[in-house]
């Protein structure tokens, strides 16, 4: 069974004007159940993460800031949220769904977060909409807890995944690939252990075509035996943010590659949802719902 992480915390408001789609959270469930793609029994609802898989990850002191709503102007002014107690517990319930959906994946091959992918959290700050990072919290637990010697996270938002690979950049058991936009934020990058950048329009084509390439030769070079996968669709050419240009039709197809890799090779995968920003709300949605159909479709 497809088991996918949800929770109406995921939808916590901001105040009127702020550009981070917080909606997409209630309408990716409510339309995925209304084409019957999945039933309320695919649903699970994440609870707070234990304080101490979070600083497994996050330096304590970091951690502690954030819990005591302490951050400093400049630091709230990072992170791209006005900071709250809402906000914070909306966080660690977003963690809590991204490392149980990987012990689900464990179980039945794949599972998901509608929410999750905020890949630009540092282990010692927040940036660009991220508080915490659930990958690298996630891939910490799988570690800690012996259920997996060798993670690759496969990071195709359009921007580069700074703050997990600033996580790894010494952990061994972790390989970070992120294929991102050259030009894009963040405008100073981290090094993961392979960073592909793209030109800015590049289409679905080329992108496919360099994706494919490489993905085949992460498989036989790292040999993973657990994959996170951080699908964010503002790959998009209608997005805000981005400055790419891919069909909903290629970033559908994007998805089937990651997916078939890892049902073909029997690698559990979890998968959390990143970024999208595209003007309409319903683009956003229907490539995020594309990767929940393609889920049941390849593994179901």
């Amino acid at each position: 069974m497809l088991k996918i992480a949800w929770s109406p915390i995921y939808s916590h408001p901001l105040p009127k004007g702020h550009r981070f789609p917080m909606e997409k959270y209630e309408l990716l469930p409510e339309q995925l159940l209304y084409e019957g793609t999945i039933e309320k029994d695919n649903l699970f609802e994440p609870i707070a993460l234990e304080n101490k898989w979070i600083t497994n990850t996050h330096q304590p002191a970091y951690f502690k800031k954030l819990s005591d709503l302490d951050l400093t102007k400049s630091e709230i002014r990072k992170t791209g949220f006005p900071l709250s107690r809402g906000l914070i517990d909306r966080e660690v319930h977003i963690m809590h769904g991204s490392v149980q959906a990987s012990l689900f994946a464990l179980e039945y091959g794949i599972a998901m977060n509608i929410a999750g992918g905020t890949h630009h959290a540092f282990s010692d700050r927040g940036e660009g909409f991220c508080l915490l990072n659930d990958i690298a919290i996630s891939a910490n637990y799988l570690i800690a807890n012996k259920l997996s010697r060798k993670i690759l996270v496969v990071d195709l938002d359009v921007h580069q995944g700074n703050g997990t690979a600033e996580i790894f950049g010494e952990e061994p058991q972790v390989f970070t690939f992120s294929m991102h936009g050259a030009s894009n934020y963040p405008m100073k990058k981290e090094k993961s252990d392979l960073d592909v950048e793209l030109p800015d329009k590049t289409g679905d084509d080329l992108y496919l075509k360099t994706l494919d390439r490489h993905l085949k030769k992460l498989l036989e070079s790292v040999a993973p035996d657990f994959i996170i996968y951080q699908s964010g669709v503002d790959v998009l050419s209608t997005d805000k943010l981005g400055r790419l240009s891919l069909s909903i039709e290629g970033c559908k197809r994007r998805d089937k590659m990651v997916l078939d890799l890892a049902f073909q090779n029997e690698i559990p995968i979890m998968c959390c949802m990143g970024g999208g920003y595209s003007e309409k709300i319903s683009h956003i949605v229907e490539a995020h719902a594309n990767t929940y159909r393609l889920a049941q479709e390849i593994f179901f």
